[in-house]
């Protein structure tokens, strides 16, 4: 059981951590360098908040996007205007010029001509409905809320552990005592209680290792990246 704490315990300092640090990272693209979708390993994360992608995407869809060399038609992608992000479909590429025109599925017009390096990545996977649980975590009161939460788990093993503990040298005080009495005077045996002593840290042993019971919008479809602001 002690194991199975320790474990759990190392669970929560990473959850801490990671949260810790991916606020961290996101804060500084975001405010430094005006990065609303940092690409870690040239991936990214974000959640789509509106219709202008229907059908193929939905508001609130989670998408997964990865960085390519190159982009051609029909690769919906997601790109930075300014401090938004929008996810939209490329339908005509201006090789020589390397610019981009992009139109929502559900619109009537194409957006203005972009160029190539405004691009964040293209769409490799999506997760409908996902999205609206990750835009409710990385949010500031979702981000206290996880500290919060692994810190009171954490403080609430240790002092479970302590418990424990205690209960376990309880009950070697209260065999020496027995043994006290049934000696007669006072005057206990040792080697009884040696004994004892191994008997009962040998079911404490036992007793711990075994298992536990006891957001695009102005007219596009735009993503929220995981690690930054809601895109516009």
């Amino acid at each position: 059981m002690k194991a199975g704490r320790a474990v759990v315990r190392l669970l929560l300092i990473l959850v801490i951590s990671v949260t810790l640090g991916l606020a961290v990272y996101t804060g500084n693209a975001r405010q430094v360098l005006n990065n609303r979708m940092p690409m870690p390993f040239g991936i990214g994360i974000s959640v789509v908040l509106s219709g202008s992608m229907e059908p193929a995407l939905s508001v609130n869809d989670l998408v997964i996007v990865k960085r390519a060399d190159a982009y051609g038609v029909n690769d919906i992608v997601v790109y930075q205007s300014d401090s938004s992000l929008t996810i939209h479909r490329i339908v005509s590429v201006n090789e020589a010029a390397g610019r981009v025109t992009t139109r929502g599925d559900a619109n009537d017009i194409n957006d203005p001509e972009i160029p190539v390096e405004a691009i964040k990545g293209k769409l490799a996977a999506s997760v409908p409905g996902v999205g609206l649980i990750v835009r409710i975590l990385k949010s500031t009161p979702g981000t206290i809320a996880i500290l919060v939460l692994a810190a009171f788990l954490m403080v609430r093993s240790w002092k479970q552990e302590e418990t424990q503990s205690d209960e376990d040298l309880e009950k070697i005080r209260d065999e020496i005592r027995k043994l006290k009495g049934e000696t007669g005077e006072g005057k206990p045996d040792p080697e009884a209680i040696k004994e004892e002593i191994r008997r009962l840290r040998a079911e404490s042993a036992g007793e711990n290792t075994a298992p536990g019971n006891g957001e695009p919008d102005s007219g596009g479809s735009q993503a929220a990246p995981k690690n930054c602001g809601e895109p516009k």
